[in-house]
């Protein structure tokens, strides 16, 4: 199979390097050219001066841009020249409407298109260690899996098309709750002079552990934010998130309320920061 991966960001560059050490033909493309002829110099594959020359004669085709306005330019141009039978797989996190709505065109085109946003952050995509949680027919989504499989720890079809992308919504309503009781803690431990390393080794083996805690609790404690998924691309989600919630008349209160804190830490100055940045809000001087 020839395949295309079109954005190679922070996660597309490594996800787009395992398909390579797979051993499978790939064409890369990037709006930033540089950054495809980066890629080839460190994988095995091609990349394409134009999205039209990238997905012309492709069987698959993998795109990882930025938000929906992103993704409707790419596949405007995908769907221009990608051949009939193609397989379409977006990773982007996007809303659920265009993902139905590019479902509904690549279907009109002979085509098979998947909803596939993702979740692990770009260490899990440098890993090979995924989650991707995939909205479109089952016959599309066992063709790809092996695929899917090669950047990916965990790959679950979620159901019909666009329900890949809400539990991608449900996934950030997750973390960021979870990132606002643990700021909530980690200011409690320091103020009764609790140390970080402590905390981790008595609470991350009981009801109280996560991810966040066992990953984070130091980096926050010790102001260090230079990495991870920046509060910019958390909001882009969390709005995502409260226009479907809206959509289907559900409240959403504690999101909507640490949303509010991710804009005042914008205003701060902290739009690039990662998103344990969140335990910023506690301190002293912006009370």
């Amino acid at each position: 199979m020839k395949i295309s991966f079109l954005g190679l960001g922070a996660m597309g560059y490594p996800m787009a390097g395992h398909l390579s050490n797979a051993g499978y033909d790939i064409t890369v493309f990037n709006r930033t050219t540089a950054k495809a002829e980066k890629w080839i110099t460190e994988y095995n594959g091609s990349f394409a001066q134009t999205v039209v020359e990238a997905v012309k004669d492709a069987d698959i085709v993998l795109t990882n841009v930025g938000n929906d306005n992103d993704v409707r330019e790419i596949y405007n141009k995908i769907f221009s020249v990608s051949k009939a039978g193609a397989i379409l797989i977006d990773h982007t996190t996007t809303s659920a409407i265009i993902a139905r709505k590019l479902n509904t065109e690549a279907i009109e085109k002979g085509m098979a298109f998947l909803d596939a946003p993702v979740s692990g952050g770009q260490a899990g995509a440098e890993n090979g260690a995924l989650t991707i949680m995939v909205g479109g027919d089952q016959k599309s989504f066992d063709k790809v899996l092996p695929i899917l499989n090669t950047y990916a720890k965990a790959v679950t079809l979620i159901g019909e098309s666009g329900q890949g992308q809400v539990l991608k919504m449900i996934n950030q309503i997750c973390f960021v709750g979870t990132l606002q009781t643990l700021s909530e803690a980690i200011t409690l431990a320091e103020a009764e002079g609790i140390d970080a390393k402590t905390m981790v080794d008595v609470l991350q083996h009981g009801a109280a552990g996560s991810w966040q805690m066992v990953n984070r609790t130091e980096t926050m404690m010790n102001n260090d934010f230079d990495f991870g998924f920046a509060v910019d691309w958390v909001r882009k989600d969390l709005a995502i998130c409260m226009e479907e919630a809206k959509k289907l008349g559900v409240d959403l209160p504690i999101t909507k309320q640490i949303d509010d804190e991710y804009k005042k830490l914008q205003e701060r100055g902290y739009a690039r920061a990662d998103t344990s940045v969140l335990i910023k809000q506690f301190d002293k001087e912006s009370r």
